[in-house]
């Protein structure tokens, strides 16, 4: 009887592994559908509200994508359009054909296919980017980069690319390609600030778009990659090399053909000249930034009403280019009495360099810091007409001299100053304080850190031309601070939204103690280093020149319009022949003669009073050639040796005047064998041969020291006269006698 063999149970068919993987496959699909169903629908949602969310094509045809700012001069003309330029708005049909097809063959051929997202130029984006290890094709659609630039930004992030998919099948649901590619056009940004094809075609041929050629569609095609890398005014021959790119493109999607492509001559295209950039652009550059600070509009067109006077900016450039040495840079800012800023220049010529000079730079100013050290002096209660003596002078192992290698004894600061004396100065600010120097130029304005060095007198901290002009002005103003501004109003459709108002409550000083300084500063320009500065009109001005003549500078004021001069070299290298008195103080009056042409003539609460050497009639200093604020200092402060000055002889008997050898080691500290003659009135008298007895008129003394300076001046005593010129010998200018 044959037995049944039995299934054992402990053996499984040879099918169960093979189902279980089926099953966990099967569930796995059906995992991946249910959250590819969700992920659709989701995303379904998402576009629908993006879709719904969206403006309608009439109000994406009317938004800008920037701010557009046009700045005005003081008369009201435009000077400067910034920000983003639009053309005319040219309808689908007004756009000529060859431009429709460059842009669709460059830079979305599937245009016309696809849903928004092209998954094909994705693909070859993702191949390219594995094949090289990075970005280098980017696989955007016309509709995503529409939703880019009128939505969104550059941002190279994932969460960015979504937001942009997203808007790009919002945009293919709600518009037609027509409506798409028109927006794309008149929207996009094609460098030099031009946004669409019309501002485009403008910038770059000089006229609108509507009637572009095959060669000129092709150039402004090829921009959209890159604007600033393919711009015909910046890199023409890019520009040519991309259209070339372009037309083989539109050959290979059968646009236009190969005669056609061969016919288009991309590099015989002329090219629109580009507007010449002057030195406003160095005032617009300074100004338009402070608009963040003073306003908070971000979007709305705006139109900016500034202080510059067209006029005076002309006179200003004209000044600076006259009379800047060969080889050297040149600044100029000019305030009006209430701080607008009427001119300034930064640079001899902007387009060769855009750095401004007048606000930027900073550089030593020499001997013009000496405002601060004299109205520190004035301040502690010093006057014009004190006496004080100009002889060798070390302070902290610092020793500073003249220019002439001479000391002239008790002079008045009115002297010292208009000859700048620098021993005086050092005297000087060692009586009141270095700290106390520095805070005054801190209070006038000077925003560059300022060392408290006693070489400091001298104009050895860096300062800014703006900053040193602020703080004459504010001598100008009465004591009053001054602060430069050059925005008046702001409009944003046709409302204000911004008007400057004059601080004039921050009083600096005393009325009086300006009003000494501007005494002293008078002094500099009608007999001391700043003659050059003289245009016919009361005028209070300071020089200054730094070490071997790399800057030299002149400041002041004159019928409300404070103005500062500076010239050197970028490098700081010396110019031969550079000083405060001479370039610098000649652009200033070449500027503010004609700047002041208009303006009454205005006097000075103080009438210029001479220092008494120039009482003299011989019309040289008997104390050497005027400082013009040559003294040279290291970075210490301390001379440097530019030559022996001339030596001074003996009028009567002449020998030599003994004077302190330069070559002699530490020759500014060590006694001389000889001690030199002070040249005092003593010495004055004997050169001139006053000290011999002479016939004197009956009832006249001599004119000596004693009688008071401002009599001296207003009562010169004339000896030289006779009847016929209606002054007799021994009587003043005014007929009285000499009693």
């Amino acid at each position: 009887m044959a037995r049944t063999r039995s299934a054992s149970p402990s053996r499984r068919p040879p099918s169960a592994p093979a189902s279980r993987w089926r099953r966990r496959l099967v569930v796995s699909l059906q995992i991946c559908i249910g959250i590819g169903v969700l992920a659709l629908g989701a995303l379904a949602i998402a576009v629908y509200v993006a879709m719904s969310q969206l403006p309608s094509f009439d109000s994406l045809k009317s938004s800008p994508n920037g701010q557009m700012i046009r700045v005005h001069a003081a008369d009201g003309t435009v000077i400067v359009s910034m920000g983003p330029s639009f053309g005319e708005w040219l309808p689908y049909n007004q756009i000529p054909q060859v431009m429709r097809d460059a842009t669709v063959s460059v830079e979305d051929r599937r245009f016309r296919s696809h849903i928004g997202i092209d998954p094909i130029g994705v693909a070859r984006s993702v191949k390219v980017r594995f094949d090289r290890g990075h970005w280098t094709q980017g696989g955007s659609t016309i509709t995503q980069q529409l939703a880019r630039t009128v939505f969104l930004n550059n941002q190279k992030k994932f969460g960015r690319k979504f937001r942009e998919g997203i808007l790009a099948f919002a945009l293919e649901w709600k518009f037609s390609k027509d409506q798409i590619l028109e927006l794309y056009l008149n929207k996009v940004y094609y460098g030099g600030g031009a946004y669409g094809i019309d501002a485009a075609s403008r910038k770059f041929f000089g006229h609108g778009a509507d009637h572009l050629s095959l060669a000129e569609a092709a150039v402004i095609a090829g921009l959209v990659k890159a604007p600033s890398n393919y711009s015909p005014t910046a890199d023409a021959e890019a520009a040519v090399g991309r259209a070339g790119v372009v037309l083989e493109t539109m050959r290979e999607t059968g646009a236009i053909t190969a005669e056609q492509s061969a016919d288009a001559d991309v590099s015989g295209l002329k090219l629109a000249p580009e507007p010449k950039q002057n030195s406003v652009r160095y005032f617009t550059d300074w100004a338009l930034p402070q608009l963040d600070t003073l306003i908070d509009e971000t979007t709305e067109p705006l139109e900016v009403w500034t202080t510059l006077d067209l006029t005076m900016q002309r006179q200003a450039d004209d000044a600076i280019r006259a009379n800047v040495p060969s080889g050297a840079q040149g600044a100029l800012v000019a305030l009006d009495r209430g701080g607008e800023v009427r001119a300034m220049v930064g640079g001899k010529d902007y387009v060769s360099s855009i750095y401004n000079r007048a606000t930027q730079a900073v550089r030593q100013p020499g001997s013009s810091f000496k405002l601060f050290v004299y109205l520190a002096a004035l301040e502690a209660g010093h006057k014009p007409e004190d006496s004080i003596v100009d002889e060798p002078v070390t302070i902290q192992g610092w020793s500073p001299r003249n220019d002439s290698r001479r000391n002239s004894g008790a002079v008045s600061l009115r002297t010292a100053f208009a000859y700048s004396l620098n021993t005086v100065a050092a005297k000087l600010g060692q009586e009141v304080g270095f700290n106390t120097v520095a805070d005054m130029a801190r209070r006038f304005g000077i925003t560059t850190p300022v060392n408290v060095h006693p070489s400091m007198v001298l104009g050895t901290s860096e300062v800014r031309v703006i900053d040193m002009t602020r703080a004459f002005a504010s001598v100008a103003n009465k004591g009053v601070a001054v602060t430069p501004y050059g925005i008046t109003r702001v409009t944003a459709n046709g409302q204000t939204i911004y008007t400057h108002e004059v601080d004039r409550s921050h009083v600096l000083v005393a009325p009086y103690v300006a009003a000494e300084m501007t005494d002293l500063l008078q002094t500099a320009v009608n007999t001391g280093t700043g003659r050059a500065a003289q245009i016919g009109r009361p005028v209070a001005g300071k020089t200054g020149t730094t070490t071997a003549s790399k800057d030299g500078w002149f400041l002041g004021f004159s019928s409300g319009i404070t103005t500062g001069v500076w010239m050197g070299r970028d490098d700081a290298k010396p110019i031969a022949g550079l000083h405060g008195g001479t370039a610098p103080a000649k652009a200033w009056a070449a500027f503010m003669k004609p700047a002041t042409a208009s303006r009454p003539i205005e006097q000075f609460d103080t009438q210029v009073t001479l220092p008494e050497w120039q009482l003299e009639p011989d019309e040289e200093s008997y104390f050497g050639q005027p400082d013009n604020g040559q003294m040279m200092v290291d970075e210490n402060g301390n001379p440097i040796e530019q030559g022996a000055p001339p030596v001074p002889t003996d009028a009567q008997t002449g020998d030599t005047i003994p004077r302190p050898d330069a070559d002699q080691p530490d020759a500014t500290q060590a006694a001389p064998a000889a001690p030199p003659q002070q040249m005092n009135q003593d010495w004055i008298n004997r050169v001139t041969g006053r000290d011999q007895p002479r016939d004197q008129p009956a009832g006249r003394q001599p004119l000596t020291r004693d009688v008071p300076r401002d009599r001296v001046q207003t009562d010169r005593y004339q000896s030289d006269r006779n009847q016929d010129g209606r002054y007799q010998d021994g009587r003043y200018e005014d007929g009285r006698p000499n009693q």
